[in-house]
């Protein structure tokens, strides 16, 4: 099994919402951060949400500030991305990320350890 697994990509209209989801697993689990990027074609990788092991720290692109929420359920090791009041900028492939690195920075691509492989996300105007 792949050691994290995004769902809850869709296409989706301006305004609507969507709720993302990545399940670790193997190495994955034991992770200090979780972040989630994308990347619209064209453009680099970048930063949209992050969150520590335990939920008490949370990291959010500017872009995204206000309308998207990151969660976890380390019960069943998943971490969920909400997002509403979607844009049409806001179309790309979502990827969940983990970091094993004690003081990873959240907005770092090369500190993180496991990727997805990524869901699309298409907001409709």
């Amino acid at each position: 099994q792949a050691p994290l697994v995004e769902s809850g990509g869709g296409l989706v209209q301006v305004g609507g919402s969507l709720r993302l989801s990545c399940v670790a697993s193997g190495g994955a689990v034991n992770s200090y951060i979780t972040a989630w990027f994308r990347q619209a074609p064209g453009l680099e990788r970048e930063i949209v949400a992050g969150i520590s092991k335990s939920g008490g720290t949370t990291f959010y692109g500017d872009p995204v500030k206000g309308r998207f929420t990151a969660s976890r359920d380390n019960a069943n090791n998943t971490v969920y991305l909400q997002m509403d009041n979607l844009k049409p900028e806001d179309t790309a492939v979502y990827y969940c990320a983990t970091s094993n690195t004690l003081g990873a920075s959240f907005s770092r691509i090369h500190h993180y350890d496991y990727w997805g492989q990524g869901t699309q996300v298409t907001v409709s105007s």
